[in-house]
């Protein structure tokens, strides 16, 4: 049964009598359509025996060289895509009592818009069919994950290659971007991070000109995009030699880790991976620095359900693909965190990115 037919029968079962998805990745997820329609709409419209896509008019060749068997509408930029979306409804003669929605992803004047043209009609948020059916991942999807994890290795390869003497954050992070993309890789997941020393200390810190010395820490977080599916990882690593202190601090975060990673399979909540790392980290005396959920569920989306979190009691199961990044992070001193993301399988989890999580000392480089 394909998504889309596990969608209709989700319909059939609540009496819904229209979808409406304009997320691009559910979108592409649903339909095999990539695409990046800015502020221009572009939706799946699923009825419980039919299936349209709206799109820009200059898309329209490409949603037809993808999905022959769908219905097209298209508009141009002078007209609006709701005329047009109720101009084809009414010509069907289409009736609708019931309108799934996404709400985490539609904009409130979407949200008018087809009230005004469903103005009878309830709304219901339907993410949750979306949801279920992305977190479970199909054999060929995680071998796609496979490839993009194995292309984010190569990312932070190229990264810490490129270390030196006074070389930025700024200035390692397009040096990255640059490289990778010899290996095919046209976009990154997110914003790449690297961040020297002390400015390891904020979770999402912006790379910016500080320039790199001798026996600072570097934290890389990077992730690319690789035939419509993402990658993440973080390593956190040397330039020269590590103190104890920090050497210290380090091991604590890597065993979390390791030990969350460990207890990965199907049957067990997210909550207690979350446990088993944080746990960890405040026996070491670490807790008040690991500010974070453990993890996150990643595919089309580098942040997609589940949360690996405290309290979130949804189950664990086969072919679920999501992060294990404890963290510990101690302001203006030192931040450090390990990440690998990993997909599950009968007898556990393997990871999607192979970069060791021993301690790394790089060479000092003039």
């Amino acid at each position: 049964m394909t998504a889309l037919n596990n969608v209709q029968h989700y319909m059939k079962s609540e009496h819904i009598d229209f979808l409406f998805f304009d997320d691009p990745l559910t979108v592409a997820y649903l339909t095999g359509f990539e695409s990046d329609p800015h502020e221009r709409v572009t939706a799946a419209i699923i009825f419980e025996d039919a299936f349209w896509l709206l799109v820009p008019a200059m898309e329209a060749p490409s949603a037809r060289a993808v999905n022959g068997h769908v219905r097209i509408i298209s508009y141009k930029d002078e007209e609006s895509p709701w005329d047009l979306l109720k101009e084809a409804l009414d010509t069907d003669a289409f009736v609708s009592k019931k309108i799934g929605i996404d709400e985490d992803s539609l904009l409130v004047s979407r949200y008018h818009s087809l009230q005004g043209i469903f103005s009878d009609a309830s709304f219901v948020n339907s993410v949750s069919i979306i949801q279920n059916l992305r977190v479970l991942k199909q054999p060929y999807e995680i071998e796609i994950l496979k490839e993009a994890g194995d292309l984010a290795d190569k990312a932070l390869e190229i990264g810490m290659a490129s270390l030196k003497n006074g070389i930025t954050e700024e200035e390692v992070v397009a040096l990255i971007e640059y490289g990778i993309k010899k290996y095919g890789v046209k976009e990154m997941s997110f914003p790449t991070m690297v961040l020297f020393g002390d400015h390891a200390a904020s979770p999402h810190g912006t790379p910016g000109k500080r320039q790199l010395k001798p026996n600072e820490w570097v934290l890389f977080d990077l992730g690319v995009v690789y035939n419509g599916y993402t990658s993440d990882m973080t390593r956190t690593v040397v330039y020269g030699k590590a103190d104890e202190e920090t050497k210290e601090i380090y091991t604590v975060v890597k065993e979390a880790q390791e030990k969350a990673q460990a207890l990965v399979k199907p049957g067990i909540s997210a909550a207690s991976t979350d446990h088993a790392a944080r746990n960890h980290i405040e026996k070491a005396g670490y807790g008040q620095y690991f500010t974070h959920r453990l993890g996150h569920g990643l595919g089309k989306s580098v942040h997609e359900f589940p949360d690996i979190a405290p309290g979130v009691e949804l189950i664990i199961e086969e072919s679920m693909c999501f992060s294990i990044e404890p963290g510990i992070y101690i302001e203006d001193f030192y931040g450090v965190r390990v990440e690998d993301c990993i997909y599950v399988t009968e007898d556990g989890a393997q990871p999607l990115t192979h970069t060791s999580k021993e301690l790394i000392e790089l060479p000092i480089k003039d």
